[in-house]
């Protein structure tokens, strides 16, 4: 009997050695784990100015691995999930529009860049050259609506129903329309430079990052661009409860360092300005 006990014991004391060992090596590999930031970015410029940080980070003992996503739909899903630790491509109103939609508990982290959207045409050198009835592409970005009005609204040919916020501005808050232009939102956002490209319409609204994928340049390119003064900052977004983890304030450092403010002002001349 003794030395059934004995060897119960010995087995018990082995089980938990075993199981300490475990869990100190899963331990061990979680903090490793913490090392290694997992980004969800559009290609252009998200991506290229994440490479930009890796230099940055790793001095800083942290591996940044990019998953360039090309569209604006799995990002936040992807983070949702737990697939990737942040993403990288998108701004405060369209954040807002997809947590109300879908109960995302994401949140920002920080911004780090602007992109100018601007107005495109091979038809037309100004808005104010566009005709009657004018059909402008846009979008099928709800979140974007006030942003696409807020070009008509500054040249005076859109005027939004009295109290309503230029941001938060649909469709549906035109009071009045003097050329009756018609805004064609039936596309997703990465298929307008296609669009463009082919002359369809009188008028494209691209976003920057759409136009650099595909060699459009917003500056030289576009007939209007939006001035620095554009609220729509594009941010590192986590999940809910995690923006001031380690390893996020230190991608978030990285990218508002002055090594990536320069890299933004020198490579993309205009088309992408830094949000600090």
């Amino acid at each position: 009997m003794k030395k059934l006990l004995a060897f119960v014991i010995t087995v018990l004391f082995a089980v938990v050695l075993t199981a300490c060992g475990s869990s100190d090596s899963k331990d061990s590999s979680s903090a490793k784990g913490d090392k290694t930031i997992t980004v969800g970015a559009s290609p252009a410029p998200h991506a290229e100015i994440l490479e930009q940080a890796k230099p940055i980070l790793k001095k800083e003992g942290y591996t940044l691995k990019i998953k360039t996503i090309n569209d604006y739909t799995t990002p936040n899903r992807l983070l949702s999930e737990g697939d990737i630790d942040a993403n990288y491509f998108q701004h405060t109103p369209y954040l807002d529009t997809e947590k109300k939609s879908k109960g995302y508990k994401i949140e920002s982290a920080g911004n780090v860049h602007i992109e100018p959207m601007a107005v495109y045409s091979k038809k037309y050198k100004s808005l104010e050259d566009l005709p009657k009835g004018a059909t402008v592409f846009v979008s099928n970005n709800p979140a974007e609506e006030g942003r696409f009005l807020s070009f008509f609204t500054k040249a005076g040919l859109i005027e939004l129903k009295p109290g309503t916020d230029p941001i938060q501005a649909t469709f549906k808050d035109i009071k009045t329309n003097k050329k009756n232009i018609q805004f064609n939102n039936k596309q997703a956002a990465e298929f307008l430079a296609k669009t463009y490209q082919n002359n369809e319409g009188d008028a494209v609204i691209i976003n920057a990052n759409v136009a650099l994928a595909n060699k459009i340049n917003p500056v030289k390119d576009s007939i209007v661009i939006e001035d620095k003064k554009s609220p729509y900052a594009n941010l590192i977004a986590v999940q809910q409860g995690h923006k001031n983890d380690a390893k996020i304030k230190a991608l978030v450092k990285a990218l508002q360092s002055p090594q990536i403010v320069k890299y933004i002002k020198d490579h993309y001349d205009g088309a992408v300005i830094p949000a600090k």
